[in-house]
């Protein structure tokens, strides 16, 4: 059987959704987590946040924003590939889409700064 499929780009941009949306669903608890403390736990609140000015914590926070933008621009490729005839742009689509991600992750990280 031939793997051939795996070597085209939108396979990549299938993984690449599939991975950022697992991603993100395994991140929303501790999210909700940090909002309980926001509301409940003032103190514990400030000692999360004076947690967060670790770089390896910025780091984290931009790589989960590059995932986001994936998953979102993901998401969009996936309606246009699905509402718009297949056209050899596409491919192209799926190129600027990964640019648009790591540009949102590195503009959140020198914003973080």
């Amino acid at each position: 059987m031939s793997h051939q499929h795996r070597n085209h780009p939108a396979y990549w941009a299938f993984v690449l959704h599939r991975v950022s949306g697992v991603v993100l669903g395994l991140f929303l608890p501790a999210h909700f987590l940090v909002l309980r403390l926001a509301v409940e736990d003032a103190r514990a609140m400030d000692a999360f946040l004076a947690w967060t000015s670790n770089p390896l914590v910025a780091l984290a926070e931009a790589g989960l924003v590059v995932l986001l933008a994936a998953h979102l621009t993901g998401g969009l490729r996936l309606l246009a590939v699905e509402f718009l005839p297949w056209r050899n742009w596409q491919k192209t689509m799926i190129t600027i889409s990964g640019g648009v991600s790591l540009c949102a992750g590195l503009a959140f990280l020198l914003n973080a700064s």
